[in-house]
């Protein structure tokens, strides 16, 4: 387009404020786009202090615990196992003693009320 085409489209653009740009334009330009090359891996982000301390507390704060129940709980010594004190001819016992226990579950559930 030549300016003797459209002259009034000119003398409008001739007569138009040019913006200024800050003395700083250029500073702020080249900060973004630093800041957009370097942009923090996704790795990195979860290694920041603000992240790694909380998450290292509560770490260690169930490995604390699951310490010291384990420690804690009783356990019977080897010699005091009450199925290794049965006699051999009290099994058929303890079995006949096992079936009465399931059979008198399954009463609960009769549909009989005088129990």
């Amino acid at each position: 387009m030549e300016r003797n085409d459209d002259r009034q489209l000119w003398d409008l653009l001739g007569s138009s404020h040019v913006p200024d740009p800050s003395p700083f334009f250029s500073r702020n330009v080249l900060r973004r786009l630093r800041e957009e090359s370097f942009s923090r891996p996704v790795l990195r982000g979860w290694l920041s202090w603000r992240r790694l301390l909380p998450v290292s507390g509560l770490v260690a704060a169930t490995a604390a615990i699951f310490v010291a129940y384990t420690v804690s709980s009783p356990r019977p010594p080897a010699g005091d196992d009450p199925i290794a004190k049965i006699d051999a001819q009290d099994y058929e016992v303890v079995a006949d003693l096992d079936n009465l226990l399931a059979s008198e579950d399954n009463n609960l559930w009769d549909e009989n009320p005088s129990l």
